[in-house]
């Protein structure tokens, strides 16, 4: 079995990393979307076609589809009826898969992958380096902690075909490089944790700042960005900022959304911004490897909330120094640890009830945490 920085197609790579990384993408889309997969498996066997056109110097008309390019490698005699019958198969299941608005089948895919298989052993012992080796076929294994949704896999595989399309009409081997290419758009296709592919690039100035999938609509809550907090709560107001598919690519100019602000303030949201990433990574990376836990998150720092913890009432014998946040929240029926929300910055809503607090609530979470693993 291949973990997780591994794929089957890997063996590509010296020959076309980006042959590679689009069969590494179809493998990842395999069990999380068949549809995608089915579809986007046809873009990869026509570049084949396409480079195989190329070798042989085969003149074709211009924009010609997968079934013509087919046609012409097939009446020249360059495929086996066997290969014929597979690009057949990738190229009719993948057309159903773009118009078709039924369930795709898992075993679908998965057919299709083996089709894709062939042609691309076909391409390798054919046209690929003479001593290079072809390894034996292999079912893909699902992996349950590294699905990608649909719009964040079509975001890479767009790319990733984008970047394939362009090898293949300068005719050069791909630079060696020990990470994939990006695009001019800033959307990675590296290899990496789901809902990190970057999905837009903010700027402010001369800076940049790449957006992650997982981000693209997160909710920008202004007690997250402690010098920003009233320029954040005037912006929303104004219904601007106040989740991230709202702000505008550039972020100089922001503050011409309400008045008494400036340049300055869009300054230190952008510096709070790159910071506000960064965390959410990291808490996103602990949900991933621990699924099924739960966390308490206090700025870049969090505790994961044991049973036991969870049951511990939030009472001034237990909590000490915070009475008027622990009675606002015994107003609102929030009377356990375990009830908390899971951002504690949150509870500085609460009347009189500043981030310091929230600060002294947290420090006592953490402390009474570490008594029960010790004990």
């Amino acid at each position: 079995m291949m973990n997780q920085s591994t794929y089957f197609y890997q063996f590509l790579e010296p020959i076309s990393k980006e042959l590679a990384f689009v069969a590494r993408e179809l493998e990842n889309s395999i069990y999380s979307s068949p549809r995608t997969m089915l579809t986007h498996a046809r873009v990869f066997v026509e570049n084949i076609l396409q480079q195989v056109i190329q070798a042989e110097r085969i003149e074709e008309e211009p924009r010609s589809n997968l079934k013509e390019r087919i046609d012409l490698l097939n009446s020249n005699g360059y495929l086996t009826s066997d290969i014929r019958d597979a690009l057949h198969y990738v190229r009719q299941i993948g057309n159903q898969a773009s118009h078709d608005v039924r369930m795709f089948r898992y075993s679908e895919a998965l057919l299709s992958w083996e089709a894709v298989y062939k042609i691309v052993k076909w391409y390798v012992e054919v046209y690929g380096p003479v001593d290079f080796t072809v390894p034996a076929y292999q079912d893909p294994s699902p992996r349950s902690n590294h699905f990608y949704e649909n719009t964040e896999l079509e975001t890479r595989l767009k790319v990733l075909e984008k970047l394939l399309k362009e090898s293949l009409e300068q005719g050069e081997k791909p630079p060696e490089k020990e990470e994939p290419e990006t695009t001019p758009e800033g959307a990675t296709v590296k290899e990496e944790l789901p809902g990190f592919t970057t999905i837009r690039t903010l700027e402010f100035k001369n800076q940049t700042l790449e957006i992650p999938y997982f981000l693209r609509d997160a909710f920008l809550l202004p007690q997250r960005f402690a010098k920003s907090v009233t320029y954040l709560i005037r912006l929303g107001a104004e219904q601007q900022a106040r989740i991230m598919s709202e702000l505008p690519n550039h972020l100089e100019g922001l503050n011409q959304h309400v008045k008494r602000f400036s340049d300055k303030n869009d300054e230190l949201f952008f510096e709070e911004l790159a910071i506000f990433i960064e965390e959410e990574k990291i808490r996103r990376k602990l949900t991933l490897e621990r699924p099924g836990e739960l966390f308490l998150f206090y700025k870049s720092d969090y505790i994961i909330v044991t049973e036991e913890l969870a049951k511990l009432p939030l009472t001034p014998e237990e909590f000490a120094g915070i009475p008027n946040l622990l009675r606002q929240l015994q107003d609102d029926q929030i009377e356990t640890v375990g009830q908390l929300p899971k951002e504690l910055v949150i509870l500085a809503k609460y009347e009189n009830v500043g981030v310091g607090t929230v600060e002294k609530l947290f420090e006592q979470l953490k402390a009474k945490q570490l008594v029960r693993v010790d004990s």
